[in-house]
C-alpha cells in the first residue's frame, strides 16, 4: 500500500539542509569582506563627481565653492560623505579629498 508514495525522507531533507548551510557559511564571508573594497571605491566616484562639479561651479562664478554653496546652487542635491565613513573637502585650490571624520 505505501509503495506508491512519493516524496521526500527526513535524511533526504536533511543531507539538502546540511548542503546550504555549507554553501551559506562559504559565501556568507565573501559578501562581507568585499563590503569595504565596495564603499571605497564608491567613494572614489564620489569624490570625482563632487570635483566635476565643483569645476562647473568655478568656470560659472569664477570662485571655489564651498559644499553648502554646491548644494545652494544646485550642483549637489545631497551633502553626503562617503559610504565607507569619510568626509568629503574642498580645499583652497577646488581639490576635493576624503578625509576620516573628525569628532568634534
Amino acid at each position: 500500500m505505501l509503495k506508491n508514495e512519493k516524496g521526500f525522507t527526513l535524511i533526504e531533507m536533511m543531507i539538502v539542509m546540511l548542503i546550504i548551510s555549507v554553501l551559506l557559511l562559504i559565501t556568507i564571508p565573501n559578501v562581507t569582506k568585499h563590503n569595504s573594497n565596495i564603499n571605497n571605491k564608491g567613494c572614489e566616484a564620489y569624490v570625482k563627481m563632487v570635483q566635476a562639479q565643483v569645476q562647473a561651479y568655478e568656470m560659472e562664478k569664477n570662485k571655489i565653492p564651498t559644499l553648502s554653496e554646491l548644494q545652494t546652487a544646485g550642483y549637489l542635491n545631497d551633502i553626503k560623505g562617503c559610504p565607507n565613513g569619510q568626509e568629503v573637502t574642498i580645499d583652497s585650490e577646488g581639490n576635493v579629498k576624503a578625509v576620516e571624520k573628525t569628532d568634534s
